[in-house]
């Protein structure tokens, strides 16, 4: 596979503090990898380093397979979490000084800019001061200068913050679009359903170790706990009935005439067996596994270190 981005075993100390511990992450060319944690897991740290905000006491950045060096910072979009327009200025007089600065030219800038402003709906705003903008319109002046000079790689901090549905809809669309194009994508956030939505892959970081990277759909695979559920209607009995003692009947409802059940496997049993258990009884309705949502990988996943620091802790006391 093909990397665009590796931090390789980068660690961050700050005083008593350690930020990071040996992380590394691999992020493929042209996906979008969410990097995800708890508040002072240590992914702003992490980002700071690849911005060259900061740099790592140890450890190594790769970028295009070269060494993180200060001419990539060219090649680099970042929308950190904390906003940070001049609220004073003009808005289109600052989104065209700013791409300036990412090296864009005046004429070039001003007609990407006219795109990106009808585009976004904002046109009508272009001689407003941005402190006459909502949060959520100085947010799209914000991502809009971000990849005014098409970066190749993107950094997104918590990029729906603030946005009504229609607008983090809008966003994603873009978001993916400019995948389609090419860039690479690093997104931060706590919002576990816009991951599943957008990320090909992700690593968690909590207390400042990475505990979990991979592709989104393979670590949600691996945390399937054979749990199915199924819609059935034509036996009216308690389905425990008709199952083998080691079937965990987790909860079985009625509604309209059709009960919906969910069951619990023992390890090494398929859901052939499931099935061929129940069809002689029931007019199978659906049928389908429980994947759990990266919602619940992520809580689980951070308890689990949280309860192993702690058993580790204890061992050595």
């Amino acid at each position: 596979m093909s990397y665009y981005f590796s931090a390789k075993n980068i660690t961050k100390r700050y005083a008593n503090h350690t930020a990071l511990s040996s992380v590394s992450i691999d992020v493929p060319r042209q996906s979008i990898f969410g990097l995800l944690g708890p508040n002072g897991a240590g992914k702003t740290s992490l980002i700071r380093i690849i911005n060259q905000i900061t740099g790592p006491d140890e450890g190594e950045i790769w970028f295009d397979n070269e060494k993180l060096a200060p001419h990539h910072v060219e090649h680099i979009g970042y929308l950190p979490e904390e906003r940070g327009l001049y609220k004073k200025m003009k808005v289109g007089e600052q989104a065209l000084y700013l791409a300036q600065l990412k090296g864009v030219s005046k004429s070039d800038a001003l007609k990407k800019l006219k795109y990106w402003f009808e585009k976004f709906e904002i046109q009508a705003w272009w001689n407003k001061k941005v402190e006459e903008l909502s949060k959520g319109m100085q947010q799209k002046v914000q991502f809009i200068v971000t990849i005014i000079h098409e970066p190749s790689l993107l950094i997104f901090d918590e990029p729906f913050s603030g946005f009504d549905p229609i607008n983090v809809n809008l966003l994603k669309e873009e978001i993916l679009k400019l995948r389609e194009n090419g860039a690479t994508i690093i997104f931060s956030t706590h919002n576990m359903a816009s991951v599943e939505e957008l990320c090909d892959n992700i690593a968690l970081i909590n207390n400042s170790h990475k505990i979990l990277e991979g592709s989104v759909k393979d670590i949600r695979n691996a945390y399937k706990a054979n749990v199915f559920a199924i819609e059935y209607d034509g036996f009216s009995g308690p389905l425990k009935s008709v199952l083998p003692a080691e079937f965990d009947l987790i909860d079985q409802t009625v509604e309209d005439d059709v009960t919906r059940a969910t069951i619990k496997l023992p390890k090494g049993t398929s859901q052939n067996e499931l099935i061929s258990r129940i069809i002689p009884h029931v007019s199978l309705h659906s049928f389908n596994e429980i994947i759990p949502a990266m919602n619940e990988i992520f809580i689980q996943t951070v308890n689990n270190a949280v309860n192993n620091s702690a058993t580790s802790q204890n061992n050595h006391v």
